[in-house]
């Protein structure tokens, strides 16, 4: 008999030897992931993003607030659709406002808050906790916080949800990060248009956490209905901590992180805060600006704050000043889309795109001086522009 065979008929098979199991599923589910792929590359409507908004979807709330800050002209043209669509449902709510609604349902019930303050503030855990107090008394909150964008990479983190664990997931809140995108008042350049969406969608409360003093905070006031800034005590002397605007724009000024040994400190800062306020002649919203003390990390004092910014709502529709302000906002709009499409245009042409780029070499070659050669770039621009009858 022929050796190896008589070896493999002696000798059982090795125990060494793995027998073939049960074909084990992926750990990726592939339907799951194509279904995930269809609706993430999913083109809606202008039509279906309207009706999400309306619906309060939060997911086509915060597509239609992309085409709104998207720079491309096709979504543009669709971000301006649905604004319009929104801006008529709102009127429409208006005029009805005394017969069938009540005021609590009006887009006007809606309070837009401005919070800036000092980069350290802690404006991120003032919001969390003050939201966290609106969201138990009912109130659906929005909060648009702008992030500075770097100067070089043009990037931003975007990292305000991770500071706000917990309202970031409150069902009834909504916070939306936005690059500045180097705008000044450290408000995103889009912000006034998602503030409608986000009214449209049914919150009744805007919150709008700019980058930080530093910049013009003129943009910040002229969208909000109340102007709130966030001051530190102990870090010097509070009277040279800010400039004189800014306390001319404020409607409070309350002093973060008053607790532990810091509370003698805060309030000691309130007293020269509001002696500072008395200096200034009053507004003509009828309104008094007050100073104050919170800490947002122990809750106190922040039910006072939304009580301050309910009172200042009621002075100011009594007064009447509130719809003026808001009037006043509109008529703001005006003029910043007018500059808008006027530089965009300016831009988009191709003739000066062309003599744009020969302006610069010949300016960094020292040829021409930058003033000359911009007003040759606007004369080219409007004798080449096509009269608006």
């Amino acid at each position: 008999m022929d050796k190896g065979k008589k070896n493999s008929n002696t000798f059982p098979a090795s125990a060494l030897h793995v027998m073939d199991g049960i074909e084990q599923p992926g750990q990726i589910n592939e339907e799951a992931l194509r279904k995930l792929k269809a609706r993430k590359h999913k083109v809606y409507t202008a039509e279906e993003l309207i009706a999400g908004i309306l619906s309060g979807n939060r997911t086509l709330l915060s597509k239609a607030i992309t085409l709104v800050e998207s720079s491309l002209p096709k979504h543009q043209e669709q971000a301006q659709e649905i604004i319009a669509a929104c801006l008529q449902i709102q009127n429409a709510k208006c005029k009805m406002q005394n017969s069938e609604i009540s005021q609590a349902e009006s887009p006007l019930s809606s309070i837009r808050v401005g919070i800036t303050g000092v980069p350290g503030v802690g404006k991120s855990t003032f919001i969390e906790a003050l939201g966290k107090h609106l969201t138990a008394k009912g109130h659906k909150l929005a909060v648009l916080a702008i992030d500075p964008s770097s100067s070089r990479s043009k990037g931003s983190i975007l990292g305000d949800k991770t500071r706000m664990e917990e309202l970031s997931v409150d069902p009834n809140a909504f916070i939306r990060p936005s690059p500045s995108a180097g705008s000044l008042g450290g408000v995103a350049r889009k912000t006034r248009e998602t503030i409608l969406l986000c009214e449209a969608a049914g919150f009744d409360v805007i919150f709008i956490e700019t980058v930080g003093v530093g910049q013009s905070e003129t943009t910040v006031h002229s969208m909000v209905d109340f102007f709130l800034l966030l001051m530190l005590a102990g870090a010097g002397d509070e009277l040279q901590g800010i400039k004189r605007g800014i306390i001319e724009m404020a409607d409070a000024i309350v002093i973060n992180k008053a607790d532990g040994d810091n509370v003698q400190k805060a309030k000691s800062a309130r007293v020269e805060y509001a002696n500072a306020l008395h200096l200034f002649p009053p507004p003509g919203s009828g309104w008094i600006p007050v100073a104050d003390i919170c800490s947002a990390r122990s809750m106190l004092g922040i039910d006072h704050v939304w009580e301050i910014i309910v009172e200042h709502r009621e002075t100011t529709t009594k007064t009447g000043f509130f719809q003026k302000r808001r009037m006043e906002q509109s008529r703001q709009v005006l003029f910043e889309t007018i500059e808008d499409g006027l530089r965009n245009h300016f831009f988009s042409r191709k003739e000066i795109a062309h003599l744009l780029a020969k302006s610069e070499y010949e300016i960094m070659t020292g040829h021409v001086n930058p003033y000359k050669a911009a007003q040759e770039l606007l004369e080219q621009y409007f004798t080449g522009s096509e009269v608006v009858k």
